[in-house]
């Protein structure tokens, strides 16, 4: 096989000739490429491979400019310049090469604000009141020197015949304009970085100077990747539908603001950030621009976000809708490779499923990897290879025709996922579950609607974990209600969905759905992602709309339906399938004064689950099992 080529190649070559004759052309470019001593990328089955005359890092150039765009989001009557630097294989000056470009975008690079809780929103308040005042987070220390905005990525891909490009969002770093989490600027920055490698807009030297530097060394062809914020980015650019943006890999994407900081009308907290909201990420990575922070400040965070965030009410308004990436895909065109953990509390799991779901039915390009994990994790180093072959230089790998969908099976590792035609599951069914009694104990799950009940109720409680009700069994602040023990696994894929008819003793309530895998694993080294099969949260004052709730009549029953998050896990026989209903959850939700009561109405509320074989393969798994119920499990055995 051929595998060395120069770049670029004429068009006729890369997209129109094959066969015998692709490969006299490209024989022919070898030889010319060798006589001439010019080193040139190797691609070998359909991915590009380390060139050796590309490794050395001090044979590469490395220079930073700044582009401009065509926004002025910090007021001073200019546009705003970004940041960018550059890293490229020395070839790219002297041989005349021009290569595809790896580009990430951050607002991470320059350095980040305290993470002290003390700059957090106290959560300690009563649900509907105003928050107490935030303190905001000292002035950031800006770290790092040009030319270098980062090394991420280079020793990735320079060897492999890529440029790699950084750049600081607007308002971080040595880049101009403010820092908007999630507005239009954060769109349009990264499109003109993108518009100057493809010499449409124009980049200089100096942030306010007239010398101008192009990308002579770029083929215009450009693919983005990064993690969380860094993941974000990517997306946010491809939604502008720029020219030269042929291919993104977001890992652990935000794809909507509200989705990040509210679920179901609910004020909800990412996990382990407990009292973050959009105004505190603002100042977290607002490390740029000291000249014009003030103006920042008062503008973007102390009049749009503070008017805009309500945390009062929870309601999706239109300054949530217009961060939220799902309202911006129509142009979007390139190539989406998405990653995500189905243990990510952080960014969690529906970001990246939703983009799935509305670029599939766009027809663009798509392919998803999961993983069990949480936060973060790429796709297999292969998988992102093959995808910027095929889109960057437009090698015919045929990844476009590789399966939709990737899952890291639980006992598999990260760099070993299964091929899936889609997600969920095309096998997956729904199968409902009815609620039988059993409170302050454990009551059941059953297939088949019991005889009228009574209400079962619980008491609202802050103090205690999630993870504690869970264990308990016996609790007044948290209903549970289990399946039989499994004698076979159960694969659940897609996204569990609840409706639960409830009262409240006040006019507003925190209402928190945990599906779990029971026993609880107390072992040494077990997490407690171990047993969480999904979740999710809601604020019943939202049951007819996202964006108007209407406060409680207490003792009034309302009905709720909402979905939990997206999950794709293999249940193992021996265990049994939990659904935990309870009011704050102390890990993401604001904590009122305990006390409230919550009033289930059993006969009206109900779960559905996303089963490989739907009802057929749920009843296999437990039709062999004694009625009884309940498992010994460690832990705490009462919750007053």
């Amino acid at each position: 096989m051929i595998d060395r080529m120069r770049f670029p190649l004429p068009r006729s070559l890369t997209c129109h000739v094959s066969g015998c004759a692709l490969a006299l052309l490209m024989a022919a470019s070898v030889a010319q490429s060798r006589a001439a001593k010019i080193t040139v990328p190797i691609i070998k089955d359909g991915e590009t491979q380390v060139v050796p005359e590309f490794k050395d890092p001090k044979q590469w150039l490395r220079h930073d400019l700044w582009v401009e765009t065509e926004f002025d989001s910090d007021g001073d009557g200019k546009r705003d310049r970004m940041h960018v630097d550059v890293t490229r294989p020395r070839q790219t000056e002297k041989d005349g090469l021009k290569l595809p470009v790896i580009y990430v975008s951050s607002p991470y690079f320059a350095g980040t604000g305290s993470k002290s809780r003390e700059y957090f929103w106290n959560v300690k308040q009563e649900l509907g009141a105003k928050s107490p005042k935030r303190k905001h987070v000292p002035p950031i220390k800006l770290k790092g020197k040009r030319p270098i905005i980062s090394k991420s990525h280079v020793k990735t891909w320079v060897p492999r015949g890529f440029a790699v490009v950084h750049s600081s969002s607007p308002g971080t770093g040595l880049s101009q304009g403010c820092p908007t989490v999630g507005g239009d600027n954060e769109s349009l920055a990264p499109k003109a970085v993108v518009d100057w490698l493809n010499g449409r807009a124009h980049g200089y030297t100096t942030p306010d100077g007239n010398e101008q530097v192009k990308a002579y060394w770029s083929t215009g062809k450009v693919g983005m990747t990064g993690t969380s914020y860094n993941g974000t980015i990517p997306l946010a650019a491809a939604t502008t539908g720029v020219d030269g943006l042929e291919a993104i890999i977001p890992i652990s994407p935000n794809t909507s603001y509200y989705h990040y900081y509210r679920s179901n009308g609910l004020v909800r907290h990412p996990f382990g950030y407990l009292g973050e909201d959009i105004d505190y990420l603002y100042d977290y990575i607002h490390s740029g621009n000291p000249v014009r922070r003030d103006w920042c400040d008062c503008h973007v965070r102390d009049q749009e976000m503070a008017n805009g965030q309500d945390r009062v009410t929870g309601d999706y308004n239109k300054f949530w809708a217009g961060r939220d990436y799902l309202n911006d895909l129509a142009p979007l065109k390139a190539a989406v490779l998405l990653a995500h953990g189905f243990n990510d509390w952080n960014v969690v799991p529906e970001h990246s499923v939703r983009i799935y779901e509305a670029l599939k039915a766009k027809g663009v390009p798509v392919q998803i990897y999961f993983h069990q994990g949480g936060h973060g994790g790429p796709p297999p180093m292969k998988m992102m290879n093959r995808w910027f072959t095929r889109y960057l230089y437009g090698v015919k790998n045929g990844v476009e025709k590789d399966p939709r969908v990737w899952i890291v099976r639980e006992t598999d590792k990260k760099t070993e996922p299964r091929p899936y035609d889609d997600y969920p599951n095309p096998k997956s069914a729904p199968v409902s579950l009815h609620l039988v009694a059993g409170s302050p104990e454990w009551g059941r799950l059953s297939t088949t609607r019991p005889p009228k009940q009574d209400a079962e109720k619980l008491i609202d409680n802050f103090s205690f974990s999630g993870a504690a009700l869970a264990r308990a069994e016996w609790t007044r602040h948290r209903l549970m209600y289990v399946t039989p023990l499994l004698t076979q696994p159960i694969h659940l894929s897609g996204t569990p969905s609840i409706t639960i008819k409830l009262a409240s003793s006040k006019p507003a309530a925190n209402l928190s759905v945990w599906l779990v895998s029971l026993p609880w694993n107390d072992a040494k080294n077990a997490k407690i992602t171990d047993n969480i099969i999904t979740r999710g949260w809601a604020d019943p004052q939202n049951q007819h709309s996202l964006s108007e709730s209407k406060p409680l009549v207490p003792g009034r029953f309302y009905q709720i339906t909402f979905e939990l998050q997206p999950d794709d896990q293999v249940i193992p026989a021996g265990q049994q399938i939990g659904l935990m209903i309870f009011s704050s959850d102390r890990d993401f939700t604001l904590w009122p004064k305990p006390g409230t009561q919550l009033t289930v109405d059993l006969d009206a509320t109900s779960i559905t689950l996303p089963v490989v074989g739907g009802a057929a393969a749920f009843s296999k798994a437990i039709q062999q099992n004694p009625s009884k119920t309940s498992v010994m499990i460690r832990g705490e055995a009462r919750t007053d």
